[in-house]
């Protein structure tokens, strides 16, 4: 269901420190914790002794002490210690994980450690450039994380979903440009001359009070497997050039979400907004902060929604429209790395944009 090699954010760098927190990332049960010297650490949550989770237990300087038996485990997940004994069975050890901390985000590699090239880590820069600001946070959901892939690859969802944010009656009329490779999938959406909608709206009146006209609004969607998408997003007067390439005069953000499967079902969900003006003003960030996570709490309730519907209709067949280019394909690279670890041929139907299409995808 899921690539394991790959990088995905493990937890944000706040949430790891000198406690226990555990985790479960594409099915395998993690506990996460920094050494004193402030490291990221990553083991196997489960004690080789009785199964029982470390997360339950203690740090004793960079060590972990299974809460149960006394068991202990340093950062490599070799056994350091053993309970009224001196020898320590050379069995004794728990996976540790390639885990590294970028962009605010801790990673971590479940695969085969010997590929956890760091230079694959993707891109999401803008959470801590000191050009940008901008906050964020970490949504559990129940559902399946290309679900949420599906979503973010999709936006003229927006239109209905999120009719008093980020609605435009255009949205479902302007045809993106699609470009993708083996990795990633980019969608360009362009709406020139329109009524900004009032999440948009907002932000240019903060940075241009005395415009009053319509505008140009753009959406840059890109998503690198597995299942980070940035979403290049922003409005500016008509006229001002944006189009072409300058968008100084206009509000610039981009939406950092990358999205961690959890098991069959489950996934984490990190997102941040970040912006390029009024850096400062962390009155705007926390404003900003709040009307997205509303907005994402709509998609929280439509996503386990259709989650429970999928499960409750298992031969459902699915059918694709041309709003569903991006997701279709992102799910074909998805499906063609799965298949690539597997020793297999993808299994993904081939791409069609018809509107006529009956490709079933998987869910």
């Amino acid at each position: 269901m899921y690539p394991l090699n790959a990088w995905y954010a493990a937890a944000w760098d706040t949430e790891v420190g000198r406690s226990l927190l555990p985790r479960t990332i594409c099915d395998r049960p993690i506990v996460l914790y920094r050494t004193a010297e402030g490291a990221p650490v990553a083991l196997t949550d489960t004690c080789w002794h009785r199964l029982v989770p470390l997360s339950l237990g203690r740090l004793d300087g960079d060590d972990v002490v299974c809460g149960c038996h006394g068991v202990t485990y340093g950062p490599n997940g070799r056994c350091t210690r053993m309970p009224a004994q001196e020898t320590i069975n050379p069995s004794a050890a728990v996976t540790s994980y390639p885990i590294v901390e970028r962009h605010r985000f801790v990673w971590i590699w479940p695969g085969d450690p010997a590929a956890a090239d760091p230079d694959l880590i993707p891109d999401l820069h803008w959470a801590n450039d000191p050009e940008w600001a901008g906050d964020g946070e970490v949504i559990q959901l129940d559902c399946d994380y290309r679900l949420v892939v599906d979503n973010l690859m999709d936006l003229t969802h927006e239109q209905f979903l999120h009719a008093d944010s980020l609605a435009n009656d255009e949205l479902s009329e302007a045809e993106p440009e699609a470009e993708h490779d083996e990795d990633s999938v980019t969608l360009t959406r362009w709406l020139r001359g329109i009524e900004p909608p009032p999440f948009l709206a907002m932000q240019l009146k903060r940075k241009a009070p005395e415009y009053r006209g319509p505008v140009d609004r753009w959406q840059i969607i890109r998503f690198t497997a597995p299942a980070t998408i940035t979403i290049a997003v922003g409005v500016a007067p008509v006229g001002t050039g944006a189009p072409e390439g300058d968008r100084s005069a206009g509000v610039n953000g981009h939406v950092l979400n990358t999205v961690t499967p959890a098991a069959a079902g489950s996934c984490h969900y990190f997102w941040a907004f970040t912006r390029n003006y009024h850096l400062g003003d962390q009155g705007l960030t926390n404003l900003l902060r709040r009307n997205i996570s509303r907005v994402f709490t709509q998609d929280s309730d439509m996503l386990e929604a259709q989650q429970r519907a999928i499960v409750a209709n298992p031969d459902h067949e699915f059918y694709n429209l041309n709003i569903d280019i991006g997701g279709m394909w992102a799910r074909r690279i998805i499906d063609a790395k799965v298949a690539a670890e597997q020793g297999r041929e993808p299994t993904h139907p081939s791409l069609l944009t018809s509107v006529a299409d009956t490709t079933r995808r998987s869910a």
